[in-house]
């Protein structure tokens, strides 16, 4: 009868059980709690791992003063902004500017054909003198004709109408005069002048044109850039802390800053703010006014606005990069001694790399700005020297001598060396390290070379000699005789 065949499946189930168990038990050994954590080194004795002394950078938790700013994108918008147009049709003899130029208000811009108006001008002074003369005729005759209606000479009625034929005169001469201020103003019109002063943009017509006063883009855009507005909107909910400080009289600081946040453009400050809030976007628009002396905000530019709504003052300062998130909320580690705390702070208003704490520091504290992610709630710290070096940590406490035992020095610090090993009573003192000392054929000079046969390294001299104190031959020759010497000497 045959045996049974083997069970050779249960065998490979027991050895895949036993091979799970033992990459489990590694991996707990690996991966346990402080086993490697960064600059965990081994703990003698233990089979495990500690955690080294971590280098952070610290900053000071100081008491000062927080400007409460609001930050938003705005439009710089200019006080006027003016499309010089020609009111009289004529043809364009000159163009008196040059693009880009700055431009007072009065200054030379353009000059249409004045003759046309000249004439025109004329005209209607000859108009006016013929009015006259014949306004002066018609009451002359009314003072005849008043003179014999009040002797009954003629009729009244006769006199009546020649008063009205003389109001009738003087009407046109009132027009003729008129007319004459017309024609002299159009004569004015046909040198156009600044309106105002600004900055002449580029030129919309050249000369010999024939131009009209409905002309689409006129002949040139003049635009005010001393003073300059931003316009800006803020959220409502800032509305309040806001319209507070205005209705206290305050003048509120505005400064402008470039697309970055990093190039400083101009000093203003706020002059108005708009009569309700916008309800698709939930915001309210402001304007501040620049004096822009040295002409960095320019029309429709987009720059970020810092208002300066409050100041706090005497308030707890820490830097913003100690500011932790975690569980419990916003914290830092806080220093003490060689070892941080997890502190929980309550924050204020933050300006730049600082911001209030309302609670939780004290001025005075120091915390962790920097490697705050490798520490923990009790982990052991160093601080960077200011050369550059890293601070020790202080020095645990020695063992307990065993009595009887001379104390064992301090180690020196130095790299590579070690603590000297008590003395045992009754021994001579030990040679310094290199010395050959008490050798029985003590070397000096070059042929002691202790970085390549280590400290204390006696080489042997030119006369080899063994313990039978004769000397040596190699390949059959005699390579050289010298004095014997044992171990004890002769």
């Amino acid at each position: 009868m045959l045996p049974p065949p083997p069970r050779r499946r249960s065998y490979m189930l027991w050895l895949v059980v036993l091979i799970v168990l033992v990459l489990a038990g590694a991996g707990y050994w690996w991966y346990r709690p402080g086993a490697r954590e960064p600059g965990a080194t081994p703990t003698a004795g233990t089979g495990g791992f500690a955690s080294a002394p971590q280098p952070v950078g610290v900053g000071a938790v100081t008491k000062g003063d927080i400007d409460i700013t609001l930050n938003a994108l705005g439009t710089v918008v200019p006080l006027s902004t003016v499309t010089v147009q020609s009111q009289i049709s004529g043809y364009l003899q000159t163009v008196g500017f040059t693009e880009g130029a700055v431009v007072k208000k009065g200054d030379f811009l353009a000059q249409i054909d004045p003759r046309p108006y000249q004439v025109t001008l004329e005209q209607d002074q000859a108009q006016l003198l013929r009015d006259q003369a014949t306004l002066t005729g018609a009451q002359k005759d009314l003072d005849r004709y008043q003179k014999l209606a009040a002797q009954n000479s003629i009729a009244k009625q006769q006199a009546d109408d020649q008063l009205y034929l003389v109001k009738q005169y003087e009407g046109t001469v009132k027009l003729d005069e008129a007319q004459i201020a017309s024609a002299k103003l159009n004569l004015i019109y046909c040198r156009i002048v600044s309106p105002i002063t600004g900055k002449a943009g580029l030129r919309q017509v050249d000369a010999g044109n024939y131009i009209q006063p409905s002309e689409p883009n006129g002949l040139v855009v003049i635009t005010q850039f001393q003073p300059i507005t931003v316009v800006f909107p803020i959220a409502e909910d800032n509305l309040p802390q806001l319209l507070k400080r205005l209705a206290a009289g305050a003048q509120l600081q505005a400064v402008a800053f470039d697309r970055s946040q990093t190039t400083k453009l101009a000093n203003g400050t706020l002059i108005a703010l708009d009569s309700q809030i916008d309800p698709t976007t939930g915001t309210v628009k402001l304007k501040a006014q620049f004096d822009n002396a040295d002409d960095l905000l320019f029309p429709q530019q987009f720059v970020n606005i810092q208002l300066l709504v409050n100041v706090m003052k005497d308030v707890t300062v820490a830097p913003t990069a100690a500011i932790q998130n975690g569980a419990p909320g916003n914290f830092v580690f806080l220093i003490k001694g060689e070892k941080v705390a997890v502190t929980p702070v309550k924050l204020g208003p933050a300006e730049g790399e600082r911001v209030a704490v309302v609670s939780g520091l004290t001025p005075g504290d120091r915390v962790v700005v920097d490697g705050a992610d490798r520490l923990r709630d009790g982990s052991t710290i160093t601080i960077p020297a200011a050369g550059g070096g890293t601070a020790r940590p202080a020095r645990k406490p020695s063992a307990p001598a065993v009595p009887g035992t001379p104390p064992v020095p301090a180690p020196t610090g130095e790299p590579g060396t070690e603590p000297s090993v008590p003395a045992v009573p009754g021994t001579p003192p030990a040679p310094p390290e290199g010395s050959n000392a008490g050798s029985s054929n003590p070397v000096r000079g070059s042929l002691a070379i202790p970085e390549a046969n280590g400290p204390g390294y006696n080489p042997p001299p030119d006369n080899e000699t063994g313990p039978s104190n004769t000397a040596k031959t190699k390949g059959g020759a005699n390579r050289k005789s010298g004095a014997t010497a044992g171990a004890g000497g002769q």
